[in-house]
C-alpha cells in the first residue's frame, strides 16, 4: 500500500499536532488527570516519530512506495542516523505522510530508569520489557507501568543496558548499572533468558491529542535508534516454560562493545563477582539435573560468558575464566556438541577470540603454578578443565571448515584382511571413542581444512612442562586419571613423540623381560630384534629375516632392533641401525625395482599399479616405515599425504590429487568449474581412462561398464572425476597398498599413533622437519674436552658451518647423526656434542653417530678446519661414523 492510500496515518500527525496548536491557548493551570494525559499523549507522539524514523530509514517494504519520505520508493538518498532522527522530527512536524506500519520500538530516553525504580521489583520503566496487554497497568507515574509480579524475570537486552548506561552517564552514578550486572550475570535463570533472538509483531498504537508542541522535542530522544534498526531487542522473549530461545551472538557483541567503552574500573569488579557465583551455581546443579533433555539455558549462559572481550585479561583471567572453566567440566555431552555447533556456525567469529582467552590461561598456570613430584601439570584443574573447553572448540574448529564425506573413512580395510591374527590384533586395539565425535558425527580425519589452522590449538609451554612418562602412566592407568594423550590438540607433535616414545619403550622392555623369562625356563629367547645383513644383498636379507619373524612370532617386531653389517665391527647404539634404514630406503625406492613410480612434478613417489614385485616386498616396506617410528628413526621418504591419510584409515579423494599430480588436479578441477552446455564438445571425455605402466605401454581402464560409451556431461562430471581420483588413489593400488599397511601395522597396531598423530604429523614424524635453522643445532649444542663456545677452532667451525650449502649442510648431519633430516621439534632437539681430539693434526673429524657426539681435533687455522671437515663429510658413507 502507497502513502496516498493510508490517510489514517497522516490523520494521526495532523491531530496531534493540532491539539499541540490549540493547547498554546489554554491556561497554564493543568489537574492531576491532565498531566497524565500529557505524558501519554508525549509518549504516543515519541512512538510515531520513530516510524518517521524508520520510514527513513528502512523503509516500508512495499517494493511500490511513491512516498518520497521513503526509503522503499527509491527517490530518498541514504541518511545516517542523526539526519534520519532530524528530518523524522521535521516530517511529524509537517504531518507528511506515513506507509504502512512498522512494529514499533521503543526509543531510549534521558528520563527512563532513574534509580528510585529498583526499590519496587513489581515495576519497572516502559521501555525495559514489552508485556501482554493484560499483564500491563498504568500506575500513578506514568514513567513506569506494574507488571504482573509472578511473571516477571530479571534479564538484560541490548536496548536495555543502553538505556542503562545512557541513564548512569546523564547522572554521572552507576549504581543501577552495577546492581543489574550482578542480578542477571550472577543467575543462570537470569543470563539464560537474556540477549535472546526475538520476534516482534506489529500493534497498533492509539493517539490522542498533546498540549505541548512535538516539534520541541530534542533529537537526542531518539540517538539510542542508530544502529539498531534490524533489532528488536527491546522486546522480552516469551518462551514455554521448558525451552529457551536461542541467544543472539550480534546483539551480545553489541552490547559488550557500549559496556567496554566504559572504564573498565566501573564494573569490572561487579561482573567478575557475578561471574564466579554463577560458575559455582553451574558446579552445583549440572551435576545434579535430571533432566538432560533441555539443557538450552546452561548452553545460552556460555555463549554469553565466552563472548566477553576482555575474558583475557586481568581478573577476569586470573578469577573469573578458571571459574567458568571448573564448572564447564560438568557439562554433558549434549551441551558441548551444540556448544560446538553454534560456534561452528554464527558464533565462528568468536572462535579465535575465545581460543587465545583459553590458551592465555593454561599458559598464565604452567608459568605460575610451582609443580613438584607429587603435583603435575595433569593435577592443576584449571588447565585440564581449559583443555577440555578447548576440545569443543577443536571440534566447532572442524565443523567451520571443509569437511569431507565420513564415507571416505575406510573402516572395511582392517575387517576385510585374510590375515586373521591381523585382523585379531586390529580389533583389540581400536583407539578409544570419543563421545563428543560421535555425538557430532565428526573424525579428525574428516577435516580437509579446518576454520583455524590447526597448530593453533598447539599451547607449548604446556608441552615443554608436562612430564610425558606422568602423562603416559595416567594414560594406561585404569583409574580415569586426566592426561593430556586424551587430548593431542594441546600439545606439539614433538611433545607428542616423547608420549608415543615410552608408549615404545614400554613394550620393548617388556618383550625383553618375557625373553629372559623364557631363556630362565629353558626356551631359546632373544630380548633384541636382530638383523645380520649383507650391504650388498641388504634388501634380500632383510626381507627374508622379517618375513621369518613376521611368520613365526610378529611379537618380535615389537623389540629393540639391532643391526650388524656382516664383516664389519661395531656394536649398535642407534647409529647402526639408522644407516640399515637409509640404505634399505634407497634400495626400495631404486627406479630398478619398479616398485614405486616416480612423480616428478610433485617430488613424491607412489605405489606401481603394474609392478611385478610379489605382496611380501610391500609388506617388508610397511615393516621398515613402522620399525622407523617404533626405533625413533627419521627417514628419507617422499610419500605424498595422501599416504599418511590411508595409514589412519581414509581413503583417497579428488582433493588428494593436489599434491598427488597437480596438472590433474588442475585439469579435473577446470572440468568441475566449466559451467557451459558445451562440456562435451570442449572437453571430449569418457568413463575410459588411459594410463602408463612402468614400460611406457598404454592401459585403459573404463570407470564404468562400458565407459568409452559414456561421455562426461555436466550431469555427470562429478560422478567421473570421483571415480577417476578412487581409481588412481584406491583401486588402482588396492593390492600393493593392502600389502604395506599389513606390514605397518605389523608393528604399530598397539601404539596410541592413532590417537595422537593427524596425517600431517605423520609425515613429520617419519621424515622430519624441513626447517634447516642451523642457528638452533649452534645454541643447543654442547662442547666437550676442554672446547667451550669462546674456544676460536668453535667460532671457526660454526663460521664454517653457516657458509656451507644447503646440500652440505644436510652431508653434515648425516655425518654427525647418521641421518640427513631434521628431527620432529627442530634441531635444537638433536643435542649434538662437538669434543676434542687431540691438538693439531692431519686427521679428519669423526663421529659417533650413535651419541650425535662430533669429534674435532683442535686444527690450527680456520682454512684447514674447512677443508678436513668437508672431506670428512662429503667421502664418510660407510666409514668414519661408528
Amino acid at each position: 500500500m502507497s502513502a496516498s492510500d493510508q490517510p489514517g496515518d497522516q490523520d494521526d500527525a495532523s491531530r496531534i499536532n493540532q491539539e499541540a496548536s490549540s493547547s498554546s491557548n489554554t491556561d497554564n493551570e493543568t489537574s492531576p488527570s491532565d498531566n497524565k494525559e500529557d505524558e501519554m499523549k508525549r509518549a504516543a507522539a515519541r512512538k510515531l516519530i520513530e516510524r518517521y524514523f524508520y520510514q527513513l530509514t528502512d523503509g516500508c517494504g512495499n517494493p511500490a512506495c511513491n512516498n518520497k519520505y521513503c526509503a522503499s520508493s527509491g527517490q530518498l538518498k541514504p541518511l545516517t542516523p542523526d539526519e534520519a532522527a532530524a528530518q523524522a522530527i521535521q516530517l511529524f512536524s509537517q504531518e507528511a505522510s506515513l506507509c504502512e506500519r512498522h512494529p514499533n520500538k521503543i526509543a531510549r530516553t534521558h528520563k527512563m530508569l532513574s534509580s528510585d525504580s529498583d526499590s519496587d521489583n513489581s515495576l519497572t520503566r516502559k521501555g525495559d520489557v514489552q508485556m501482554p496487554t493484560n499483564d500491563v497497568i498504568l500506575g500513578e507515574n506514568p514513567n513506569y507501568v506494574k507488571l504482573n509480579t509472578t511473571n516477571s524475570t530479571t534479564f538484560l537486552t541490548e536496548q536495555m543496558l543502553y538505556d542503562i548506561i545512557d541513564d548512569c552517564e546523564s547522572t554521572e552514578c552507576y549504581l543501577s548499572l552495577i546492581r543489574k550486572i550482578g542480578e542477571v550475570f550472577s543467575s543462570i535463570e537470569n543470563l539464560s533468558r537474556s540477549f535472546l533472538q526475538t520476534d516482534k509483531s506489529p500493534t497498533e498504537t492509539t493517539l490522542d491529542a498533546s498540549k505541548e508542541n512535538i516539534a520541541g522535542l530534542k533529537k537526542e530522544e531518539v540517538r539510542s535508534l542508530e544502529g539498531e534498526k534490524d533489532k528488536d531487542e527491546d522486546s522480552s522473549a516469551e518462551t514455554s516454560e521448558n525451552a529457551v530461545l536461542p541467544v543472539d551472538l550480534p546483539s551480545v557483541r553489541r552490547a559488550y562493545a557500549a559496556l567496554f567503552k566504559l572504564k573498565t574500573s566501573i564494573f569490572e569488579h561487579s561482573l567478575v563477582n557475578a561471574l564466579v557465583t554463577l560458575a559455582g551455581n553451574l558446579q552445583m546443579e549440572l551435576p545434579t539435573r535430571k533432566e538432560r533433555g533441555n539443557q538450552d539455558d546452561v548452553v545460552n549462559v556460555l555463549l554469553i560468558v565466552f563472548e566477553i572481550p576482555a575474558l583475557g585479561s586481568g581478573d577476569f583471567l586470573e578469577t573469573a575464566l578458571p571459574a567458568i572453566c571448573r564448572a564447564s567440566e560438568w557439562l554433558p555431552v549434549e551441551v558441548q556438541a551444540k556448544l560446538a555447533r553454534i560456534w561452528s556456525g554464527p558464533g565462528r567469529s568468536s572462535l579465535r577470540n575465545i581460543l587465545e582467552n583459553l590458551q592465555q590461561l593454561v599458559t598464565l598456570r604452567v608459568i605460575v603454578t610451582q609443580f613438584h613430584r607429587d603435583f603435575y601439570v595433569q593435577d592443576e584443574n584449571v588447565i585440564t578443565s581449559a583443555t577440555k573447553l578447548m576440545k569443543i572448540l577443536f571440534y566447532a574448529n572442524m565443523l567451520a571448515g571443509v569437511l569431507e564425506s565420513p564415507d571416505l573413512r575406510n573402516e572395511e580395510l582392517t575387517v576385510s584382511m585374510d590375515d586373521s591374527y591381523l585382523a585379531i590384533k586390529l580389533n583389540k586395539t581400536t583407539p578409544p571413542i570419543d563421545p563428543l565425535a560421535t555425538e557430532l558425527g565428526v573424525h579428525v580425519l574428516d577435516c580437509r581444512k579446518p576454520y583455524l589452522p590447526f597448530s593453533e590449538f598447539y599451547n607449548e609451554p604446556l608441552s615443554d612442562g608436562v612430564e610425558m612418562d606422568r602423562d603416559f602412566a595416567n594414560y594406561k592407568s585404569e583409574l580415569g586419571k586426566f592426561s593430556f594423550m586424551h587430548y593431542p590438540f594441546i600439545l606439539t607433535p614433538a611433545t607428542k613423540m616423547m608420549g608415543l616414545y615410552f608408549d615404545n619403550r614400554i613394550r620393548m622392555y617388556s618383550e625383553r623381560r618375557i625373553s629372559i623369562l623364557q631363556s630362565v625356563t629353558g626356551q631359546p629367547s632373544n630380548p633384541y630384534l636382530r638383523l645380520k645383513v649383507r650391504r650388498d644383498h641388504i634388501i634380500d636379507d632383510a626381507l627374508v629375516e622379517l618375513e621369518m619373524i613376521s611368520m613365526e612370532n610378529p611379537n618380535d617386531l615389537k623389540k629393540q632392533l639391532v643391526v650388524e653389517f656382516e664383516g664389519e665391527q661395531g656394536i649398535d647404539e642407534g647409529g647402526v641401525s639408522k644407516e640399515f634404514f637409509q640404505l634399505v630406503i634407497e634400495e626400495i625406492f631404486n627406479p630398478d625395482y619398479a616398485m614405486f613410480t616416480n612423480q616428478s612434478e610433485a617430488g613424491t613417489v607412489w605405489f606401481n599399479p603394474t609392478s611385478f614385485e610379489s605382496d611380501a616386498q610391500f609388506t617388508l616396506i610397511g615393516i621398515v616405515l613402522g620399525l622407523a617410528i617404533y626405533n625413533n628413526v627419521i627417514l628419507a621418504v617422499n610419500f605424498p599425504m595422501v599416504l599418511y591419510r590411508k595409514l589412519l584409515g581414509k581413503r583417497g579423494s579428488f582433493e588428494d590429487l593436489q599434491d598427488w599430480n597437480p596438472t590433474l588436479y588442475n585439469s579435473l578441477k577446470q572440468l568441475l568449474e566449466y559451467n557451459e552446455p558445451d562440456v562435451e564438445e570442449v572437453f571430449m571425455q569418457t568413463f575410459r581412462i588411459s594410463y602408463q605402466d612402468v614400460f611406457g605401454s598404454i592401459i585403459n581402464y573404463d570407470l564404468k561398464e562400458n565407459g568409452d560409451e559414456i561421455t562426461v556431461t555436466q550431469e555427470n562430471k562429478y560422478e567421473f572425476v570421483d571415480l577417476y581420483a578412487d581409481f588412481l588413489l584406491n583401486k588402482s593400488v588396492e593390492k600393493q597398498f593392502r600389502a604395506f599397511y599389513k606390514g605397518f601395522q605389523m608393528v604399530v597396531d598397539e601404539s596410541p599413533l592413532e590417537l595422537l598423530f593427524r596425517p600431517e604429523e605423520i609425515e613429520v614424524l617419519i621424515c622430519g622437519s624441513k626447517n634447516f635453522d642451523f642457528d638452533e643445532l649452534e645454541s643447543s649444542t654442547e662442547y666437550d674436552g676442554g672446547y667451550t663456545t669462546e674456544s676460536q677452532i668453535i667460532k671457526d667451525f660454526w663460521s664454517t658451518v653457516h657458509a656451507l650449502s644447503l646440500e652440505d649442510k644436510r652431508k653434515l648431519l648425516q655425518f654427525t647423526t647418521g641421518s640427513d633430516r631434521v628431527p620432529i621439534g627442530g634441531l635444537s632437539r638433536l643435542k649434538l656434542v662437538i669434543a676434542r681430539n687431540g691438538p693439531d693434526s692431519d686427521r679428519l673429524p669423526t663421529a659417533h653417530t650413535c651419541f650425535n657426539v662430533l669429534l674435532l681435533p683442535e686444527y690450527s687455522s680456520k682454512d684447514k678446519l674447512k677443508d678436513r671437515l668437508i672431506k670428512a663429510i662429503s667421502y664418510s658413507k660407510g666409514f668414519g661414523m661408528l
